[in-house]
Parts: C-alpha cells; sequence; structure tokens
C-alpha cells in the first residue's frame, strides 16, 4: 500500500496540562527542521497527535529521521481515507492485502477519538475483520499472537489505517526544559550523559577543555566528531573550546601530586560555570558514574563542586560501564571514544590520585595560583565552533 500520511505520537507531553501546547509547539519545530530537505512534506498537528502529509516525499527517509526526534514515543505510515463504514472496509481490505509475505492471522485494533462515528471502536473491530475474512481466502482471527495487526484511528480530521508501529526515541523535544552546558571529553562518558541530558528536553551547549600541545588536533577533532554525533539527535550544538594548558602545567609546577586531578577539576568547574552564565545555560551536565574513578566518589564530587554555585547534573550517576558503554553503542558514539587521543584529563593522572579529597585542603593548595587571572584567562581565550548535524551512517541503532 502507498501511504500519505506519517501518524506521530507523543507520550509524557499528553501529561502536561496547561503547558500542552507550549511542548507541543517545541516538538513541532524540531519535526520541521529534520524534515528541511523533505520540501514537499507537511506537517500539521491535532490533538494529543502530529502528522507528516508526505505529498510523494520517501515515507522510509521520513521516518529514519523521526526516529531521531526526542519527544515522539511511536510513528505509524498511514493511508487516509473517509470517515464512512465504506471507505474505513475498503481501506483496511487493501491494507491487509498488500503485507508481504502474506499473513496467515491478524487482529483489528480501533481508536475512534472522533465520537460523532455511529459506531463504538469494539463494532468497528468486529465489523472490519468480518469483512477481512470474508474477502481474504484462507486468513483467520488471532487476538493474541497475530501475524499482522490492522490499526484504525477514527479522528475529526478522517480516519487512519496502518499495519505498522515504529519507535520513538520516547523523552521530551529539545528546547522544553532550557539550556545545560555539558563538559565534553573525548570518552565514552561524556556524550553519553549528553544524549541523556537532550532527552529530557534541554538544549545542549559542549564545553572542552584543549591542552595543545599535550594533546593534539586529532584529540579536538574527536571532540567535534562526537559533538557531530550528538547534533544528529538534538540539533547544531555549539562547542567552546576552552584553552587549558597554562592552568594545568601551574597546576602541576606548585601543587601536590595526588591532588592534581581534584584541582584541575575545581578549575574546569568554575570556568564551565562562567561560560554557562554567560551563555544563558541553567546547569553544567558530567559523565560521572559514582565510584568509577578517584575523582568520581562522594567526597571528590563534593570538593571539586564546592567551588561553584550552579547545579550540576549527572544521568549516569548511578549506571555502571557497561551500561554506559551499551548506550554508546547505539547512539553510535563509542567507537570513536575510544580512539586513542589523549584528552586533558588523562596527560598528567597521578600513580596515586587523592579518593577522600576534602575542600578545606584542596582551598589551601589553590592559594599557591593565581586562580581568578588563570580563570580570567580561559574564558576570555575559549573559541566557540557551531557543529553541525551530518546524515546518520548506516547501521547505526535507533530508538
Amino acid at each position: 500500500m502507498k501511504y500519505d500520511v506519517i501518524l506521530i505520537r507523543y507520550g509524557e507531553l499528553a501529561l502536561k496540562g496547561r503547558n500542552r501546547d507550549i511542548f507541543e509547539e517545541t516538538l513541532m519545530r524540531s519535526v520541521k527542521a529534520v524534515l528541511t530537505p523533505f520540501e514537499k512534506a507537511k506537517v500539521h498537528r491535532s490533538y494529543g497527535r502530529m502528522y507528516v502529509e508526505l505529498n510523494g516525499e520517501d515515507a522510509a527517509g521520513i521516518i529514519e529521521r523521526l526516529q531521531r526526534v526526542f519527544g515522539i514515543i511511536s510513528i505509524s505510515p498511514t493511508k487516509r481515507v473517509a470517515s464512512t463504514e465504506e471507505a474505513i472496509k475498503q481501506g483496511a481490505l487493501d491494507l491487509i492485502r498488500s503485507i508481504k509475505p502474506a499473513p496467515a492471522t491478524f487482529r483489528v485494533v480501533t481508536r475512534r477519538v472522533d465520537k460523532r462515528f455511529p459506531k463504538p471502536s469494539m463494532d468497528v473491530s468486529r465489523m472490519i475483520g468480518t469483512h477481512i475474512l470474508r474477502n481474504v481466502p484462507g486468513i483467520k482471527v488471532d487476538l493474541h499472537n497475530p501475524d499482522a495487526v490492522v490499526q484504525i484511528e477514527i479522528r475529526n480530521e478522517g480516519t487512519f489505517l496502518s499495519s505498522e508501529t515504529m519507535p520513538g526515541a520516547g523523552g521530551l523535544p529539545v528546547g522544553a526544559s532550557g539550556k545545560v552546558m555539558l563538559l565534553l571529553s573525548g570518552g565514552i562518558d561524556s556524550p553519553v550523559a549528553g544524549w541523556m541530558m537532550m532527552k529530557r528536553g534541554v538544549t545542549l551547549e559542549a564545553i572542552h577543555f584543549h591542552s595543545y600541545p599535550f594533546t593534539s588536533e586529532r584529540s579536538l577533532q574527536k571532540v567535534r566528531d562526537l559533538a557531530q554525533k550528538l547534533a544528529v539527535w538534538g540539533g547544531t550544538i555549539r562547542l567552546h573550546v576552552v584553552p587549558f594548558t597554562e592552568i594545568q602545567t601551574a597546576i602541576r609546577d606548585r601543587c601536590p601530586q595526588d591532588y592534581l586531578i581534584t584541582i584541575m577539576r575545581r578549575f574546569m568547574m568554575r570556568i564551565a560555570e562562567r561560560i554557562a552564565r554567560e551563555n544563558g545555560a541553567l546547569a553544567l551536565a558530567t559523565g560521572e558514574s559514582l565510584g568509577q574513578v578517584a575523582s568520581q566518589t562522594l567526597e571528590s564530587m563534593n570538593t571539586i563542586t564546592h567551588v561553584v554555585n550552579i547545579p550540576i547534573l549527572r544521568p549516569l550517576i548511578s549506571m555502571d560501564k557497561v551500561e554506559i558503554m551499551d548506550l554508546a553503542r547505539k547512539i553510535d558514539t563509542y567507537e570513536l571514544s575510544i580512539l586513542p587521543y589523549e584528552d586533558c584529563c588523562t596527560i598528567f593522572t597521578p600513580k596515586n590520585p587523592v579518593t577522600r579529597p576534602k575542600p578545606e585542603q584542596a582551598s589551601r593548595f589553590e592559594r599557591r595560583l593565581d586562580v581568578e587571572e588563570l580563570v580570567n584567562r580561559a574564558v576570555e581565550q575559549t573559541e566557540v565552533e557551531e557543529i553541525t548535524t551530518k546524515p546518520r551512517e548506516a547501521g547505526a541503532e535507533l530508538f
């Protein structure tokens, strides 16, 4: 069957009460943005649903893009027919006959939103099921494990018939929850954290600490590529590249080795907070997982964040490494993350970093440094890049 409309369903948005329109408009903008290359496709919404009128555009290509839009719970390619008994019967019959290979069993599921239609949902399902049984030789009804499901939605704007439902990315539409600044390294964890934050509706900007010449241009390019992977899901990402060599060298030369990582990350937090506030971000996000490394004990996180007054979001905090790696593979960042280009967090790692640092001890060591001047220079010298989307590579998994 040649489909003419893609039906979009969204889950959490239906629970937003008086703010529902705002969330739906945000989702509408996201859908229109990803479908820009499909000039003939038209997007509109009705209560509880959104529709893409194909107008001859490629349904598969549009569905693939829609599956990367947060806020969508499922997608169905549909055929729209008039809301009359005869039109629905004929449409359902055409649909079941178009399924290849031909199903041996089927069931009909009806949702009647338009209460002006004279028959209730169960009666419609029985009517259509009977019509199919009479006109398709050998086919049988199976309510529990059918080969095919004929889905019927009777709505004010028409009746929609489908036999396929594809999962969406879920969550909330990007832009619905404010802006967050992600501390993006070249590792496995932080891109996954960024993806999880976008799934909760945030507009994401990223900040990366680059220690040239200790870290190479290839290391920075890896971070750009990771940001590009995230941009596929959330649109253009602004990447703030902070020169960090001067700060790391000063810490190495003047502070105890066991506190090197702690003080370095305290500087990162100070700089990230400044850049976040200058760019309207309401929180920082990190890829920290409790207990994974020395800087991610409760004592370390407390000491590191002691120097800032901005919310720190840690979406991976209770996940183990295997779970994080699995998610990295699904969002297609894992292979990039394991490329052997060091970032600033690994080049000066001491042999025995302190695992239970104290804020007052870190502050005492930092008195050997001109903290304010170092932070100011790093912020002033930060460069910003616009990371745009690119087509997803074949074979990457979708949700």
